[in-house]
């Protein structure tokens, strides 16, 4: 479909309304699109619709906490095309509880919804590995390498990197990590990019600048008091993601110091918080919406059109500059 489309300039919801619904388009498109699917060959999925004649036309992203600023624009992305092509979203938060995992998870495998996006990094529990890799399953954001289903991601390794290399540039030598939870890839990625930007630049490896968050305030805030209690502390920090990263900002005002004169901080994500904090925060910004619509634009392929080849989408970042980020004041 998505060739289709691409051949006829329009989007995969004009192809699908085009080959299923004609009255919904003009003439002159629907002409165009048939033309164009006649010589590539393409046929609508027609079994998998009549399987579908009672399908909910519902969508399930799940999250692991509702409360995380990060997944609003994600979500906004995935209703706008859900609406477009006629389906509904239903957005379930798991806080990590096995049981509200398997709620969910019987929604799924009682066709009460069509397509699962999965945002946690892992299968909720109840949904087999075998039944996922056959149904319309995306994960977003954070990537499970051991299972075979498509995805919608960013380089988290080469993006936290760029963000240690840019603190590198401004004269930077003493740069501490505000880690994420070790048990989400997301985590482990951003802390393999700070350890590599540490090796490219040149600078020693030192565990006391590593410090543990679960990507909180509160954890931001304690870890870098810590880190600024140290004989030797860091002059800047990259935090593993926007929430950590403002607890660093409060912990250094805290303690008298000027964020970016005495500490230079920078987050990764570019969440709603990010612009409005106090200075603005420098961060790294993730597409967010356009994660939630290519994930939605996945699922409902499948849906219509059968699995076919696993897709893996990788969307590009952008280092976005505010006030947090300085050189490091010289030292008296």
């Amino acid at each position: 479909m998505a060739d289709v489309a691409r051949r006829a300039g329009v989007s995969t919801a004009t192809v699908s309304r085009a080959l299923t619904r004609p009255d919904q388009v003009s003439p002159k498109t629907r002409e165009l699109v048939h033309e164009i699917a006649e010589e590539l060959g393409f046929r609508p999925n027609l079994i998998g619709r009549q399987l579908r004649a009672q399908a909910a036309n519902s969508l399930l992203i799940l999250v692991q906490d509702l409360e995380n600023p990060f997944y609003a624009e994600l979500i906004k992305g995935a209703e706008y095309v859900a609406r477009e092509r006629q389906f509904s979203v239903v957005v379930g938060g798991t806080d990590g509880l096995e049981d509200v995992e398997r709620l969910y998870a019987e929604q799924y495998l009682g066709r009460r919804v069509d397509g699962l996006i999965l945002l946690t990094g892992h299968l909720p529990a109840g949904l087999s590995r075998k039944m996922a890799e056959q149904g319309p399953v995306v994960l977003v954001s954070e990537d499970n390498p051991e299972l075979a289903l498509c995805a919608v991601l960013v380089d988290n390794v080469g993006w936290a990197a760029q963000a240690v290399a840019h603190l590198h540039a401004l004269g930077h030598r003493r740069i501490a990590h505000l880690c994420g939870p070790m048990a989400r890839i997301i985590s482990r990625e951003r802390r393999e990019g700070y350890r590599r930007a540490l090796s490219q630049a040149g600078l020693p490896a030192d565990p006391a600048l590593e410090a543990p968050g679960d990507f909180s305030f509160e954890t931001g805030r304690r870890a870098t008091r810590a880190l600024l209690a140290l004989p030797d502390p860091p002059t800047a920090i990259f935090c593993a993601n926007d929430e950590s990263a403002l607890g660093a900002i409060r912990a250094a005002q805290q303690v008298g110091l000027d964020v970016p004169r005495d500490l230079s901080v920078i987050g990764f994500d570019d969440t709603m918080l990010a612009e409005i904090s106090d200075p603005p925060l420098t961060t790294i910004r993730q597409p967010r919406q356009q994660m939630g619509a290519v994930a939605a634009e996945m699922v409902i392929d499948m849906l219509e059109n059968g699995p076919g080849q696993c897709a893996r989408r990788i969307l590009d970042c952008e280092l976005v500059e505010r006030s947090t980020v300085a050189a490091p004041a010289a030292k008296s």
